[in-house]
């Protein structure tokens, strides 16, 4: 191409004056511009739309997570790299041994420890059968078998770290230049016999002397390899290390800026006693300053509930030089602990509150700080600033961590007993442990993005300082190998600080600088702040795995045992309800933990036991118990007139338990608990029950729900149970299934159309009116009405038969025909009316035939049994007027009943599928149904008339017929009962009180109807003659007062006045009677004899089979039944 073969000439001619240069800078420097501002003004829109700019997702949730580690795929031989080749060696050696060894510190912590430490748990002594510990063994033997092989492996490397120091300080000049380092991969022999094999496990892991075993490794080669107890110069090295090492760590334990010093001292012991193995001396004095450092600590956690004591290690390991101590010294490191774990108790409280206010203060810095925007030109001030928040926000973790730790495990392995104050406070502990760990979860993005800035900061520090002490290495004149071995060691520092903080980088820069700082290379005053910057890398490179780590509360399950009582100190002050959250964050990290779990079928037995027991203790120390509290608040607020119990706040105390329902839900493994939804599914449910069993209580139940709504802000669901439960009142199938009783225990109003009860024992009574009737009938649909009328229809046949034996008595029976032949004989003197005499007269004779132990007639016990029979047709009328109103209020939404569409039509028009056309015929025949029925009603009476009466008519029931004459007697009964029933409603016993009885007249007018006796009664003209007779008596009475007032006989006119009245009252009585016989009669066509009826209907007949063009003779019969 063209272009190809011009490019070299014109790579020849360019001229480079630096333009394009500065060209490009200036650019840049504009891009920058423009990207700063558009960040802030983007900044500002966030903050403008949210308060909670910085937030991430819900802890709970963590759908993402921020992965900060620093991470790169460059090996360590790509990475150390200097011209020095000897060193470049030396140090990859090194380099490559200790990431193994932090590789195998990860494997124990993760697989090995969690294995081992929930081996046994998730199974209830209870539920295990016999077998059931050999299969869970047998479960765990593959690993074992894996710890076999890793404590194997572990033994190798620690041969190999020493043999390869060894080799370093060897001082002769023959021993081999080089060592083998590939480490050891093992290859499976053939399985020996299992038994072998398990005693092999046994006698490696299960006797307590895996430690033991490695330090007593043959470290001396035996064919002339490297010989290292007789190296007296790496004896010398050691020794001077684990001084040094000693010495940095004494400085700083217990101490406020205490970061990982209490393992490091952990370690300074094994290597002391490797030490001793190896070499077999004891430095006596430093023997006595390790024992000493019991006193400042007495005991070290190593992981979760497993706890370290140095004085038991030291002793024990190195049982010669504890010879040489005196045994009140080691007595005295006994009764140190005891003494420090009773001042830590005194302590914790006060410990408590200071961590509080520390922890408060910090997590304000915190906040300030990220939430501040950052100036260039303070840029590094403020880089140096968040560096220490974030360090400082560590080593309030670290410490908090370790006082729970050590606390609660020394009280767990020296079986003290706990106060409730200690579980307390160590419970809030472990809730600020967690609210340093939310903090920075959620300040995680602007935490992320500052971390690569303070890295970068802190390794541009480091670089400054490296290269001041390599100009002093250059400038010196002399040479030597050492002098050539320091600077290449620094040369390779710097090299490797600039990239990314990883660990094998920094691994490589702090190897590359214990050499590089040999010979003076730094000044006392240049070195401290190194190796500050140097720590602070490695804190802020790893901060969010650190940080993980201290806050990690795995070692709550071994001390789940605190968890009950948190809870009931929760309940107690439910001021600071919302800190639920954070304890429930810090058992969920036992979770992970139990992943690794072996000895079961599947770890997921072990989490559903965890689960399932955590849940247990929540229910029964919070949950249950605040439901139950909210409950019997809301009852004695409801039922505060009755005095329950002393609710005055100051004495009593108060609990705002509304805290509890403020709370976000919190989850807890797949689960999220909303303690809101548990108090209002069991308020709702508790509610819906209660009122089921007593429909009554329907008032008293839903002001609690809006209290419950008012009071704690509780969506309270509504119990829709059947709206019969409006008004107390009896139901449908109650009445019907006990008509009987109901009948005699309720009194009739006809005007009002309702019932009374007669008698309660409760200081109200109860009333059944249209709209109760009209809500049983939607409750249990229309088909009830017909049933009820059968009900009723059988009730009345066993009535009829009482009253047919009573017509038929020889007394009665008798005395009627007397009365009979007597009306006749009179009836053209008496103006044909029926005198009032002869009734009473039939009264009295009546009472001499008899009373019961109540006091009450035949004729008494008669008229009940017309009321009851003309209650039940009150019923049966009721029962239609209820089918009415619920099916006008069912057809309310119906827009017009003339003209209703025919839904199956439509949907056939549409071609719409099977189930639809179904569901429209269903439709069609709901709508048909309450149309018919809200027009018509079913005429219940005339089918009640037409159903007895051919048989009340028969010629063999010829005795019935005589009831017209009994019904005057009968009414002057009624009336006198009647007023006596009144008078009784001013009196304070008001047992028998009444006001109305309209059974009576509705009885009778049935009665009538089916003898057709309504003109035979008319004839007696009965009404007219007690209005007559009493309207006499009246003038007579008025007629004496006349002449009594001229004498002035003051007691007399009083006795007349009482005489008027009664008078009155009893005229009054006798009229209301006659009305409501004569609206009676009015519901059974009363102006229409038996004959004219029959008449009608034969007429109807006529022409409805002259419309239908029916020409046969077939007659219909006259006597519907109820079906």
């Amino acid at each position: 191409m063209a272009v190809e073969t011009l490019s070299p000439d014109w790579e020849f001619d360019r001229v480079d004056d630096g333009s394009q240069k500065i060209h490009a800078e200036v650019q840049l420097k504009n891009y920058g511009k423009f990207l700063e501002e558009y960040t802030s003004q983007l900044r500002r829109i966030e903050d403008a739309l949210d308060d909670s700019i910085g937030d991430v997702w819900d802890f709970n949730l963590d759908p993402i997570a921020l992965k900060l580690l620093p991470y790169e795929q460059s090996s360590l031989l790509e990475l150390i790299k200097t011209e020095n080749k000897v060193l470049n060696k030396v140090i990859t050696v090194y380099a490559a041994l200790c990431c193994e060894i932090k590789k195998l510190k990860y494997e124990a912590e993760t697989k090995f420890y969690n294995g081992l430490l929930f081996y046994g748990e998730g199974a209830t002594d209870s539920s295990m059968v016999e077998g059931d510990c050999q299969i869970q063994m047998g479960r765990f033997i593959s690993f074992l078998q894996e710890l076999s092989c890793f404590v194997t492996r572990c033994y190798e490397v620690v041969m190999n770290v020493v043999h390869q120091l060894a080799a370093l300080y060897i001082s002769n000049k023959i021993a081999p230049k080089i060592i083998e380092t590939t480490g050891v991969h093992f290859q499976e022999e053939k399985l020996k016999p299992f038994e072998k094999f398990l005693l092999k496990l046994e006698g490696q892991l299960l006797d307590g002397t895996i430690f033991q075993a490695c330090i007593e490794q043959q470290f001396d080669s035996l064919n002339g390899g490297v010989s290292v107890s007789k190296n007296s110069t790496f004896a010398e090295e050691f020794a001077h290390s684990i001084r040094s090492i000693f010495a940095n760590v004494e400085a700083r334990l217990g101490e406020p800026s205490e970061i990982d010093q209490r393992d490091k001292y952990v370690g300074i012991c094994g290597l002391f006693v490797l030490h001793f193995q190896i070499f077999r001396t004891v430095d006596k004095k430093f023997y006595k300053s390790l024992l000493d450092i019991c006193k400042k600590v007495p005991a070290i956690t190593l992981t979760a509930n497993i706890i370290w004591f140095p004085d038991n290690f030291l002793i024990q390991k190195m049982p010669a030089a504890a010879k040489l101590l005196d045994r009140k010294s080691l007595q005295a490191i006994k009764i140190h602990r005891e003494t420090f774990l009773q001042q830590k108790a005194q302590s914790l409280t006060k410990d408590v509150q200071s961590y509080y206010v520390f922890v408060s203060s910090w997590m304000m810095k915190m906040e300030s700080i990220l939430s501040k925007e950052q100036r260039m030109d303070k840029f590094a001030e403020d880089l140096t600033n968040r560096c220490n928040v974030f360090i400082q926000g560590f080593l309030y973790a670290y410490s908090i961590s370790t006082i729970i730790k050590t606390t609660m495990n020394l009280y767990m392995s020296m079986q003290k007993p706990m106060t409730k104050t200690s579980v307390k406070a160590l419970c809030r502990l472990v809730e600020l442990l967690k609210a340093i760990e939310h903090m920075f979860y959620r300040r995680s993005m602007v935490v992320a993005d500052s971390v690569s800035h303070i890295t970068q900061h802190l390794q541009h520090q480091a670089l400054n300082s490296i290269s001041v002490a390599k100009k002093r290495v250059i400038s010196d004149k002399k040479y030597s190998e050492q002098r050539l071995d320091v600077l290449s060691a620094l040369v390779l520092a710097e090299n490797t600080l600039n990239g990314p903080s990883t660990k094998q980088r920094r691994l490589i820069v702090s190897l590359a600088l214990s050499v590089g700082t040999q010979m003076k290379t730094f000044k006392d005053e240049e070195l401290f702040p190194l190796q500050v910057v140097m720590k602070k890398l490695d804190l802020i490179s790893e901060l969010r795995e650190r940080i993980r780590t201290q806050c990690d509360c795995c070692f709550l399950y071994w001390h789940r045992a605190v968890f009950p009582i948190y809870l009931d100190d929760v309940y107690e002050s439910a001021v600071d309800a919302a800190r639920l959250h954070y304890m429930f964050s810090a058992l969920r990290d036992c979770v992970p933990a139990m992943m690794h779990a072996r000895h079961l079928e599947s770890y997921e037995i072990l989490l559903d036991s965890y689960d399932k027991e955590i849940m247990e203790i929540l229910n029964e120390h919070l949950l249950d118990k605040l439901c139950k509290e909210i409950e019997k608040d809301l009852r004695l607020s409801v039922h505060t007139h009755l005095k329950l119990d002393d609710r005055n706040p100051f004495k009593v105390g108060m609990k705002d338990l509304a805290l509890f329902f403020s709370l976000n839900p919190i989850r807890f493994f797949d689960r999220f608990i909303d303690i809101r939804a548990y108090v209002t599914h069991y308020l709702d449910k508790t509610f819906y029950n209660l009122t089921t069993v007593a429909l009554h209580d329907w008032a008293t139940y839903s002001e609690m729900r809006n209290l419950a709504t008012q009071r704690y802000g509780l969506v309270m669901t509504e119990a829709h149970l059947p709206s019969q439960t409006l008004e107390q009142g009896l139901d449908v199938l109650e009445i019907m299934r006990n008509i009987h009783i109901f009948v005699s225990r309720y009194l009739y109003n006809l005007n009002n159309q309702i019932f009374i009860e007669r008698t309660s024992n409760n200081k109200h009574l109860n009333t059944i009116n249209i709209r109760h009737i009209a809500n049983s009938i939607r409750t249990h649909g229309t088909g009830i009405m017909n049933t009820t009328v059968n009900f009723t229809y059988q009730f009345l046949k066993k009535k009829f038969y009482i009253f047919s034996q009573f017509m038929y008595d020889e007394h009665i029976k008798s005395r009627l025909i007397k009365d009979i032949r007597f009306f006749r004989e009179i009836k053209d003197q008496n103006d044909h009316k029926y005198p009032f005499e002869r009734a009473e007269k039939f009264n009295r004779g009546i009472r001499k035939l008899g009373i019961t132990p109540e006091g009450q007639s035949y004729l008494d016990q008669f008229r009940q049994l017309i009321s009851q029979i003309g209650n039940a047709m009150g019923y049966v009328r009721m029962i239609r007027s209820g089918g009415l109103h619920c099916s006008s209020n069912a057809i309310r939404f119906v827009p017009d009943l003339e003209d209703i569409v025919n839904f199956e039509e439509l949907v056939k028009e549409e071609g719409l599928a099977e189930e639809t056309l179904k569901a429209a015929r269903h439709l069609d025949s709901v709508l048909s149904d309450h149309t018919r029925n809200s027009a018509e009603g079913t005429e219940y009476f005339k089918m009640l008339v037409d159903v007895f009466a051919p048989e009340f008519r028969r010629p063999k029931n010829i005795h019935l017929r005589n009831f017209y004459i009994i019904v005057p007697p009968l009414t002057l009964n009624f009336v006198e009962h009647s007023i006596s029933c009144k008078e009784k409603l001013n009196k304070k016993n008001k047992i028998g009180a009444a006001f109305t009885d309209d059974g009576f007249a509705m009885g009778v007018a049935y009665i009538l109807k089916l003898l057709d006796q309504y003109q035979e009664f008319d004839s007696l003209h009965w009404f007219q003659s007690v209005r007559e007779k009493y309207l006499k008596e009246m003038r007579a009475v008025a007629k004496q007062q006349n002449v009594q007032s001229a004498s002035q006989d003051e007691k007399l006119l009083q006795t007349m006045n009482l005489t008027q009245k009664r008078l009155d009252v009893y005229l009054q009585e006798f009229e209301l009677l006659y009305f409501s016989l004569s609206s009676a009669r009015i519901f059974f066509r009363a102006d229409k004899t038996a004959a004219e009826e029959n008449q009608e209907k034969k007429e109807k007949e006529e022409e409805t089979k002259a419309s239908n063009g029916d020409l046969s003779d077939s007659t219909v019969s006259a006597d519907p039944v109820v079906k």
